[in-house]
Formats: C-alpha cells, structure tokens, sequence
C-alpha cells in the first residue's frame, strides 16, 4: 500500500498532464484471474479487428467485391471513412507503403458493467502510455496483489515500435508531441528518459526539431543530425496544418525513407468503425474475416453503435437506428420524442476532429433535458458537418467500492464507477498486455472520463478466494 505522502512526494516530482490533478488511491484496482484473462482476449480481439476493417476499406476504395464467395460491393464504405478528410490524408492512407500497418499499440476503453466489459471506443493513438508505466513503478509493491504489466510497459512499448526496423539494431525512435497534444508530453519524455538509461535510443522531441533531408528525417541528437528509423506519432491527423515538417514525414514514408507508427490512416481512428461492426449489410465480411471466437467476444462487448447520417429516404425505407416505441424510425429528430428510457443513448463525434476525443463531444441522452437532447440530435446531423456522429447503446458502468486518499491523508472505501484502460502491443498476429489504467469516478458520474474528482491507478490481479 504506497503511502499517502511518498505518492504526494513522487508526483510533485512528475508533472504528468501539465497540471492536472486527480485523488491518489492507497491501492491498485484489483480485476479478478477470469477479468484479466478476457482483456487478454480484447486485446487479440481488437487487432484482428483492425485488420479486418482495413481490409474492408480497401476492398471498398478499390471498388471490389468484400466477399471471397460473393458479388457484395460497399463503395460507400470508403466514402463514409473518408468523410472531410484532405486529399492528400486520403491518398497517404491508400499509399502501398502503408498497406496492411495497423497500430501497434492498442488501447479500447473497458467499462465494468453488471453484465461483464462493455468497449465503448477503441484508441490508437492512445495518450496515458507512460502514466500509467509511472503509477505502476508506484504501486509494484502493492498488497492488493500482482500489479498488471509489473514494470515491463516501457520495454513493451520499445519492442512493438523497434520490431518495425527489424533491420536496425537499437533504431533510433522518434516520439513526436504535437502542441495540440502538449499536456501528454510529460508522460513521453519520462518514458524515453527510462528507456534511454537502458540504452535504448529514443528521443520525446516537438515537430519543430525534425530535420528533413533529400533521403531521411533526421533528429540533432548531441549536437549532431541522425536518421530516425521509426517515428512514434503522437499528433492528430486532423492537425496537420499546425504539425511542422508533416509534409516532409508524409513524403518520407511514402519514398520508404522512414517508418511511422501508428500509421497515418485516418480512417483507422473514426468510430463509426464500430458501427460498421454492427451492421447487418456486413455480418458475412465479419464472419469471413474475424475468427469465430474473437467476433463473437467483439459483439458482445462492443454496445450497438450507429452512424448518424442525414438522408432523405424513400416512403418503404427506414433508418439503421434505434427503434422508437417499437418502431423503427425514419429521420434521426425522430428521437427527439423518445421517452426518458428510450433516450438511453449517447451521440459522439466520430472523428477527424479537435471535439472527437475526450468527453467533448459526447451527450448522453437519458442525463439531459428533452430541448438538449433535440439540440444534440440536431447537431449531430447538421449537413454542414465535416464529420459524422455515432449514436451507441449506453451501458451503464457497474458501482464498485475503492479506498481512496481524503485531502488529509486519511483513507476510507468509496463507491464509484471505472473505466479501464489496458494497454496492448501488437505483434504480426497476438497482441501482448502492458499495464492497465483504471479511472474511478464518483458514483453520481454517468460519463467517465479523466475529470479533476477521478482517480487514477494502475490495476492487479486479486488473490483467488481461499488462496
């Protein structure tokens, strides 16, 4: 059990999150052996997932058919993904030097519900990776059990990132912090630093310190420029105009100068993937090409999702949506007249867009006002829109008790609800687990998420009853 002030003291020696703040626990969030054993699952579940949609993006982009057996096509697949998107993001994603490269760290967002996990959002360019390696060196010690990751995740992360120069010993690896993604950079520049003194080459550096040449990209390491030989990105796509040298790393990868991890495929890090997961024109691409085990584990723990589209249909036509006093529906405003019950639904910005993560852009429909929700609807299906919106099935997260830190140093068990984050690095066909990042927030929260009343923990798997 870290005590309360050797945490006070470690973290006013660690400014993670540039400022801000959140209740220290005394212990790690305990998940059961079969808990454990599903996110292992997750994870190798989320990465055939992502080969699966970049296989059906493709197949749509190229106007093919999407089943080996049959003359199914879904053009509008690509043009879905590809929704407000320049044209040049558009043509970088298709680029033969990218084909087939999905993330090789994969974070989904676990709720703990009373019926099981519920993965809400899947991340790939996840923030929280060396936050989460720091609380774990915190909590190693922790009687609650065997911390999750124990002290491997910076060496994991390394693996994952190096095993795309395999040619390269010891690669000099880039990670590039946008100012847009600024309060993460703590977390990157402490995770180089430990791997540095393991005599790993990686460097946290800002766009503005690249150095592009006729062949390479290059970083001034001690004075003197070196080649990068991977690049972990931590800028958004649709920043580009504000990332310094985008162009260069762009013309980089597609000569075959340099590696960029997570790839520069926008249409990886939209959410309505997960609507496509959902919907019934294709249940057969799925089962084509996501083994039975892992599709069967992805649709019970991904909620139903929907891609909010604003289209006039004909008379004998409805919506792919949620059904109104058993009925299906029409028009999304529709959904304005839903019951309390029935609003039981969030609407969240797909993606490509600065209100695309965090809790921006969500609105959960049972929590606000009726006018709210019309407003939200309304929004969401706004023709002008650059983006789409998703609407999901809410579940609600389960109430658990925790001991946390009052302001005094003091203890004592609190209820509240937890997002778990878990991290996963990919290899070519499993993914193996680092740490896990649980968030406990008040029990009166509906909407998880890093707020300033949360607490963040690592997670560790509890000792079995009668053990």
């Amino acid at each position: 059990m870290p005590p309360f002030d050797a945490l006070k003291t470690a973290f006013s020696k660690q400014q993670f999150f540039a400022g801000k703040t959140w209740h220290l626990s005394p212990a790690a969030f305990p998940l059961s052996p079969a808990q454990v054993e599903e996110i292992k699952k997750i994870g190798n579940a989320c990465l055939a997932f992502y080969k699966a949609q970049e296989l059906l993006y493709s197949r749509s982009a190229q106007g093919k058919k999407i089943l080996r057996n049959g003359e199914v096509f879904a053009p509008r697949i690509a043009e879905y993904l590809d929704r407000g998107k320049p044209a040049g993001v558009v043509a970088h994603g298709r680029h033969k030097a990218v084909k087939n490269q999905t993330p090789v760290v994969i974070r989904p967002d676990l709720l703990i519900t009373e019926d099981g996990f519920a993965l809400t959002e899947l991340d790939s360019v996840p923030g929280g990776i060396g936050l989460t390696a720091y609380l774990n060196s915190l909590y190693a010690g922790d009687d609650t059990g065997n911390v999750i990751g124990a002290l491997r995740q910076p060496e994991l992360f390394y693996r994952s990132v190096a095993a795309l120069a395999p040619a390269t010993e010891n690669p000099l690896i880039a990670i590039v912090v946008s100012d847009e993604s600024a309060t993460y950079r703590p977390e990157f520049d402490w995770l180089a630093e430990r791997l540095r003194d393991r005599g790993r080459r990686v460097y946290c550096v800002h766009p503005s310190e690249l150095l592009p040449r006729n062949d390479a990209v290059r970083v001034s390491i001690g004075g003197a420029p070196e080649r990068i030989d991977v690049l972990y990105r931590f800028f958004e796509l649709f920043d580009l105009e504000n990332v310094e040298n985008a162009g260069a790393i762009f013309a980089a990868v597609e000569s075959g100068d340099l590696i960029v991890t997570p790839p520069m495929k926008a249409f990886q890090e939209e959410k309505l993937n997960l609507a496509l997961l959902h919907h019934p024109a294709l249940t057969e691409f799925w089962r084509e090409n996501i083994a039975g085990d892992k599709l069967a584990l992805l649709r019970k723990i991904v909620p139903r999702t929907w891609i909010m589209e604003s289209v006039a249909l004909p008379l004998t036509a409805v919506l792919h949506a949620p059904w109104m006093n058993g009925t299906p529906i029409c028009t999304w405003t529709e959904l304005a007249g839903a019951s309390q019950k029935e609003r039981n639904l969030i609407i969240k910005a797909s993606g490509f867009h600065e209100d695309a993560w965090g809790s921006r852009s969500v609105t959960l429909g049972s929590d606000v006002s009726r006018d709210e929700w019309r407003a939200a609807l309304e929004n969401a299906t706004a023709p002008e829109n650059k983006t789409f919106y998703v609407m999901q099935d809410y579940r609600k997260p389960a109430r658990v008790r925790h001991a946390l830190y009052r302001d005094d140093g003091t203890s004592c068990e609190t209820e509240g609800r937890v997002r778990l984050c878990p991290y996963f690095f990919a290899g070519d066909s499993a993914t193996e687990l680092g740490a896990i990042l649980a968030t406990v927030c008040p029990a009166d929260k509906k909407i998880i998420h890093g707020m300033s009343d949360a607490s963040l923990m690592p997670c560790a798997v509890a000792a079995e009853s009668g053990k």
